[in-house]
């Protein structure tokens, strides 16, 4: 089977370091599903406004080696256990390939590059290939009795997040509004480090709306430096 991108995704981040880990994380971060020339008909989205979420199929983009190995270190069991790659959404797998469920904000039905769907709560990067998009159906899709392995028994925690007045108001001048700013908090939340990495020390960076942010983690709070 040969497959082809049919869209791209458009997203604040640059580079893989600080997307968030999982779809819908997130929930307010905004990105924009564009469409390859030959699929910017409308007719290939109608019916899309009765729906609420959508699966996106994709590709892992910024993966350059190949996975070679049947177990990999999820990040929720502190990168330290191994389990099986198929066990896990690791992004190392023997097919590039994501699935995530995002929430459809908006469809931009008439653009200069066709019609354009705005999501949030994606965890995509700028400029990556989508090879299909399905609707969420509750009645097939949604099971909320389900267990989840090993991730029932480590809940995620999130990190406090500290901004300066002064780091705040240079990224309002930068363009970036104070609901950018929220959604910036609740991805540093996350934790965008390699788990293998708890040095209070070390400055990270990361992009974000064409900004390089940089930080630094101590204990259970990040603090945005520069």
């Amino acid at each position: 089977m040969e497959i082809k991108p049919i869209a791209r995704f458009l997203s604040p981040f640059s580079s893989k370091f600080g997307i968030p880990k999982q779809a819908g994380l997130v929930a307010e971060l905004e990105g924009q599903i564009v469409f390859e020339p030959e699929y910017r008909n409308p007719d290939f989205l109608r019916g899309m406004e009765g729906f609420d979420f959508l699966w996106l199929i994709w590709e892992f983009s910024a993966n350059k080696h190949k996975a070679n190995s049947p177990v990999v270190r999820p990040p929720v069991l502190g990168g330290n256990e191994k389990v099986g790659v198929f066990a896990t959404r690791s992004p190392f797998r023997p097919n590039n390939i994501g699935l995530s469920s995002v929430k459809i904000s908006r469809i931009e039905w008439e653009t200069s590059k066709g019609p354009v769907i705005h999501v949030k709560g994606g965890d995509l990067m700028d400029g990556t290939p989508i090879y299909d998009i399905k609707p969420y159906v509750v009645y097939a899709d949604c099971h909320p009795d389900a267990r989840s392995g090993f991730v029932d028994d480590r809940k995620w925690a999130k990190l406090d997040v500290e901004i300066s007045g002064e780091i705040r108001e240079y990224l309002i001048c930068q363009g970036l509004n104070d609901e950018k700013i929220e959604i910036l908090k609740e991805v540093l939340a996350q934790d965008p480090r390699p788990h293998y990495q708890k040095d209070p020390h070390k400055v990270y960076g990361m992009p974000y709306e064409g900004l390089d942010i940089h930080f630094s983690v101590c204990e259970k709070t990040l603090t945005v430096v520069r």
